[in-house]
């Protein structure tokens, strides 16, 4: 199974408002780099939909450890949240779960690959984080505020 890293950042101007996410893909000497935006939506939609991006790009089955700066995230993921919303229905203990139709396509994902997660310090010392947070706000920033 080949092994891949993936950074991924997502970047909101209002919360929700015009957004844009990016990632970048690594797999031995190779580099790949995404981005994408949305005109309304949210900063943890966008941190989501970073990751599910890189992962639709697999095009086999891959050992993929994800680095990101969203805790909602990777808590869902290694806390077991994702697996306690989808017993309950997309429900959680304090109503609806946010962004389903983004956490079902993601778990499909899941089941394709084997993923990790990994958090990092956003804005740090992590070339990849940082460089993932510029795509993102470039993303974001040819649509909408800066």
């Amino acid at each position: 199974m080949k092994k891949v890293e993936i950074y991924t950042d997502g970047a909101c101007s209002g919360n929700p408002g015009p957004g844009g996410w990016g990632a970048i893909l690594l797999y031995g000497k190779h580099k790949k780099e995404l981005s994408g935006s949305e005109p309304c939506t949210t900063n943890n939609r966008m941190e989501l939909f970073s990751v599910i991006a890189a992962l639709e790009m697999l095009k086999e089955p891959c050992e993929a450890e994800i680095f990101t700066d969203s805790k909602y995230v990777s808590g869902a993921i290694n806390q077991g949240w994702l697996e306690s919303w989808q017993r309950r229905g997309w429900k959680r203990k304090g109503g609806e779960v946010k962004n389903p139709d983004l956490w079902m396509r993601l778990s499909e994902l899941l089941k394709q690959h084997k993923v990790t997660f990994t958090w990092v310090k956003g804005h740090a010392d992590n070339e990849y984080n940082n460089r993932c947070d510029e795509l993102a706000v470039n993303a974001r920033m040819k649509i909408g505020k800066k």
